[in-house]
């Protein structure tokens, strides 16, 4: 690989499993589940979603950007959770953004659905009390504003983009991040994504469309914990949850050069759309997409140890990506862990979390189980369903796949 190859230098998330990276960790290879009852508002008796993957508040952890002043005005919980796993993956990474270095340092931490509860509070307000929206509305809804509080946080200069691509946020983020680094625009790019979806109208719409997780009628369906199913035979749509991911990324040049650790590479990535349906993956488009990403890293498909796959619970997605993988990998395709199990499907923030999962378990030779899985006959995968595994993993295939036909993939290596 060459000098401008991305490596990883610095990472953080929360997620439903804990606001602490190793909580996080521990709950995944634990195979422990974040999803409880939906308390993030009121839930009525006839309210259609009564589950979700909730984050614990973070307001009383001592950070600058946390303190009330500045919350006052950003209200909506994305700008909070995007800035805390940025400071820490910075202090993660050791490295000091410089005025020097300012410049070089790009950010496209984006959310593909933003701070949209700070308009619907201000509608509300409007309605029940007649007054007029605070004036950080609309700042707090405009998505690229993510990436612009993350600048003026950490001083980066650099270009800066929104790169929205629904579920696949988090992973496209950083492609565009290798891709500046690669055309030498950026020596150092922050990269991951945010999403706190969890308010009424967006969590009704998602049950009225459909995709999120409904529970059969006069069955049985266990526990809160057990509903997340990717893969499953009875898998039943998606349990929303919500979270925020930041990876680090820097050429491989600038990362000796200052003397930052890193195990972990780019290897290889691909972006596809499907031009085929706003909801409904493509068979030949997602397939493509993996094959491209394993091409683009120099490998045949015999070299990727696992696949840390999107696997949101829906019956036509999950069975699109077993049959694009099962062709890639001409039916012997390696294990496949689904994260979602765990933590549920946080939007675009999902792909960003799970990249860090998949990091994790490179850089220990482990991967953590998918939990709730019952196989279905039509889809034959080794799941880890068994519990954390150990095996060691040069290569590893991370997928996305968002609404509107927005697929990505990235080849993850770890350095030896």
């Amino acid at each position: 690989m060459g000098s401008r190859t991305a490596v990883i230098i610095g990472y953080d998330i929360v997620s439903p499993l804990g606001i602490t990276l190793e909580t996080q960790w521990e709950g995944a290879i634990q195979g422990e589940s974040g999803i409880g009852m939906l308390t993030r508002f009121p839930v009525s008796g006839d309210f259609p979603v009564t589950i979700a993957g909730q984050v614990e508040d973070i307001d009383h952890l001592p950070y600058q950007f946390l303190m009330p002043r500045e919350r006052a005005g950003w209200t909506s919980p994305v700008f909070r959770y995007a800035m805390l796993t940025v400071a820490r993956a910075l202090e993660r990474s050791g490295l000091e953004i410089s005025p020097d270095l300012a410049p070089r340092v790009a950010v496209t931490y984006s959310s593909a659905i933003g701070g949209l509860d700070a308009v619907l509070d201000a509608d509300r307000r409007m309605i029940k009390e007649g007054k007029l929206p605070h004036p950080f509305t609309n700042p707090n809804s405009c998505i690229n504003m993510v990436g612009g509080k993350i600048s003026m946080l950490t001083g980066a200069t650099g270009p800066i983009t929104s790169t929205i691509t629904a579920c696949a946020t988090g992973l496209t983020s950083m492609i565009i991040g290798s891709m500046l680094l690669e055309q030498n625009r950026a020596d150092i790019a922050i990269c991951g994504a945010v999403d706190f979806a969890l308010v009424e109208p967006i969590v009704a719409g998602f049950s009225t469309m459909n995709g999120s997780y409904h529970p059969k009628e006069g069955v049985d369906e266990g526990t809160p914990q057990e509903a997340s199913r990717p893969f499953s035979i009875h898998r039943r749509g998606f349990v929303l949850s919500e979270g925020a991911g930041c990876i680090i990324i820097a050429s491989k040049e600038v990362a000796k050069a200052n003397g930052l650790n890193y195990s972990i590479e780019m290897a290889g990535w691909s972006m596809t759309s499907d031009a085929y349906h706003f909801v409904s993956p493509n068979l030949e488009t997602v397939k493509r997409c993996i094959a491209e990403g394993i091409i683009n890293a120099g490998i045949s498909a015999a070299d990727i140890a696992a696949v840390n796959a999107h696997a949101a619970s829906t019956k036509v997605g999950d069975r699109v990506e077993f049959d694009a993988l099962n062709a890639v990998f001409n039916g012997s395709v390696p294990p496949v862990t689904a994260n979602k199990s765990l933590i549920g499907h946080a939007m675009g923030a999902s792909s960003a979390i799970e990249s860090v999962f998949a990091i994790k378990g490179m850089q220990e030779g482990r991967l953590p189980p998918t939990i709730n899985y019952r196989p279905d006959p039509d889809m034959e995968l080794d799941c880890v369903a068994e519990g954390t595994r150990r095996l060691d993993q040069e290569y590893v295939l991370k997928n996305a796949f968002g609404f509107g036909g927005c697929n990505a993939c990235v080849i993850f290596r770890r350095i030896r």
